[in-house]
């Protein structure tokens, strides 16, 4: 059994009255865990309430209070790949995340995932991730290491501050040997729900894609996400017709099968550039990873 040893949140969202039970509301907020589960976790003291008291089956639901829970896995996959730190200050972390590594704990990963390795090589509890990649992505992840500034570094992000520089590889080749898009659309949560999906109406996500070289059956892009959905450039690549090499989700959604090492997904964060909320300089941040080229 594996067991997170810091807490993860969800919010009570406002909704209609009658307000459900707290039970009915985490059995419905994540259906992967039965209800039994969760009942079994309340009567052990498991989850918490915002003072990080426990809660009981009669507290009552609150519109936009939070809920404390540590993740709970029968067992947990271990992941053969090292991160790597690239700067360590006072204010934020860069670290290079290998495939296969979520940023954070979700599903059947606690201890393995980029995150909570940090906290243990580096020391440091208050590391809190400024943004994601994919866990199938390999590359840049910025990191807060104080709570103090940590509200102007996710600024940055919020605000489009951050250039972002992704490489890819496709099979897809291109009949050019050169070419660039400008994808703008909209991006939401499809079925499954780990899987996304282009809808009609206002633009939530854009991207800017550079097809930079042909070599034989192969096709090598430099993209710039502007905006940061999830699953993003790999829609976007796929419905361009250029789905990224050993991608399971785009454009044709594979067989559910445990993680093949040897066939990565072609896509890694290669860089980051920003200018410092602190002091005001240009900082930017390279991944020395490669893909299969």
């Amino acid at each position: 059994m594996g067991i997170s040893k810091h807490p993860s949140i969800v919010t009570m969202p406002e909704t209609e009255k009658p307000y459900p039970c707290i039970l009915s509301f985490l059995s419905r907020r994540f259906p992967a865990i039965p209800e039994e589960i969760w009942e079994k976790r309340i009567l052990e003291g498991k989850v918490l309430d915002e003072k990080t008291g426990p809660i009981t089956l009669d507290t009552k639901y609150t519109p936009l209070n939070r809920i404390f829970y540590f993740r709970e896995v029968s067992s947990e996959p271990v992941i053969p790949f090292a991160e790597k730190i690239l700067h360590l200050d006072d204010e934020i972390l860069v670290a290079c995340k290998p495939h296969f590594l979520p940023v954070t704990p979700g599903g059947r990963y606690v201890e393995e995932c980029l995150l909570n390795r940090l906290r243990a090589s580096t020391g440091i509890e208050d590391l809190a991730p400024l943004h994601r990649i994919d866990r199938e992505t390999a590359g840049i992840v910025l990191f807060s290491a104080n709570k103090s500034s940590r509200g102007a570094y996710s600024t940055l992000f919020m605000n489009g501050q951050v250039e972002k520089t992704y490489q890819a590889i496709s099979a897809c080749t291109p009949l050019q040997k050169t070419a660039s898009w400008e994808v703008e659309n909209r991006i939401e949560r499809g079925e499954p729900c780990f899987r996304m999906k282009v809808t009609q109406g206002s633009t939530n996500a854009r991207s800017a894609i550079n097809l930079v070289e042909v070599k034989g059956d192969l096709a090598r892009f430099i993209l710039h996400p502007i905006t940061g959905k999830t699953h993003q450039l790999r829609i976007h690549m796929s419905g361009l017709g250029f789905g990224i090499l050993n991608d399971r989700y785009y454009p044709e959604l594979q067989d559910e099968s445990e993680d093949n090492f040897d066939t990565p997904l072609q896509l890694v964060a290669k860089s980051l550039r920003f200018k410092d909320p602190l002091n005001g300089e240009t900082r930017e941040f390279k991944s020395e990873r490669e893909l299969f080229w």
